[in-house]
């Protein structure tokens, strides 16, 4: 009788240790956790620590706190002018509401899925309305994060209904496809050897215009110069001509300035080996050469 009292004490405190461990769960600090009681949440628990539920009725639910990364697989999407691009993206996000998260979607994978399906379409309606040639230009100071936040806000947007919280998506990198990728580059190619065609006449125009000019003004300076020398040269000779006419005020002296001139006449005409002179009788130089008075 003994031993079967002990056998029934053991088995009620192995059932009581059994129900009270089936009763307890623990929280983590990055954790979500929801009491489900025949597929109804009756609890829901953020605090981290140990907490209590009706064992072997309830059963307990975690869900991740911190921000996760869905990492896109690439997809192809067509421009305004139906060209396709391979477009490589990701998502953060995190679960902001774990109740309605449950209700709506129930796991990380579903999430994953309408996450990457709300990406996609953002990305389809966006794209779907720039042409190829500018998408391919973006840079960081050029559209590319005015896109990725029109590409977040939609996202966000989308996915809002689903108890979660979309911070962030960003676009990788932009792809062509390997058979239009050739055609696109050589296309791009053309179109700056036209810009460059064109800069290099705008270049040359702009030159000749300012040789232009500066070879007007260069003739406008010369011919002024040339005008204010022949105005100088011709005051200088006026001066000079009053100065001879003061010089020479009376018959001796003009007399004398012509002498002296013709002397200056002879010994021009003497030079070279022809050292003869032929003068007429009524030359004044030959008078005085041969010493006949006037």
């Amino acid at each position: 009788m003994k031993k079967v009292i002990t056998i029934i004490i053991a088995v009620i405190i192995l059932l009581g240790a059994v129900a009270l461990g089936a009763s307890c769960y623990t929280v983590d600090e990055d954790e979500y956790a929801l009491v489900v009681r025949f597929s109804k949440v009756v609890g829901v628990t953020e605090d981290a620590g140990l907490h209590f539920k009706l064992p072997f009725v309830d059963t307990i639910k975690t869900y991740k706190k911190n921000t996760q990364l869905y990492d896109l697989q690439p997809s192809d999407v067509l421009t305004s002018d139906s060209k396709a691009m391979s477009v490589d993206s990701y998502v953060l996000w995190k679960i902001s509401d774990p109740l309605t998260f449950y209700r709506t979607l129930g796991t990380t994978s579903e999430a994953c899925s309408r996450l990457d399906a709300a990406t996609y379409n953002a990305l389809k309606n966006i794209i779907g309305t720039m042409p190829q040639d500018s998408i391919i230009q973006l840079s960081e100071n050029a559209g590319k994060n005015d896109l990725n936040k029109n590409v977040y806000e939609q996202v966000k947007e989308l996915t809002g209904s689903y108890g979660i919280e979309v911070t962030d998506v960003q676009i990788k990198r932009f792809d062509l496809p390997s058979e239009n990728e050739t055609a696109v580059y050589e296309r791009m190619i053309a179109e700056r050897e036209k810009i460059r065609q064109t800069y290099v006449a705008e270049g040359q125009a702009e030159a000749q215009k300012i040789k232009n000019d500066v070879d007007r003004e260069v003739n406008i300076i010369v011919s002024d110069a040339e005008a204010k020398a022949e105005e100088i040269v011709a005051e200088g000779e006026k001066e000079y001509m009053q100065m001879l006419a003061e010089a020479y005020d009376t018959k001796d002296k003009q007399d004398f300035y012509v002498f002296m001139k013709s002397l200056d006449a002879l010994k021009a005409s003497l030079q070279g080996e022809n050292k003869t002179v032929i003068l007429g009788s009524d030359s004044e130089l030959a008078k005085i050469l041969m010493g006949v008075n006037g």
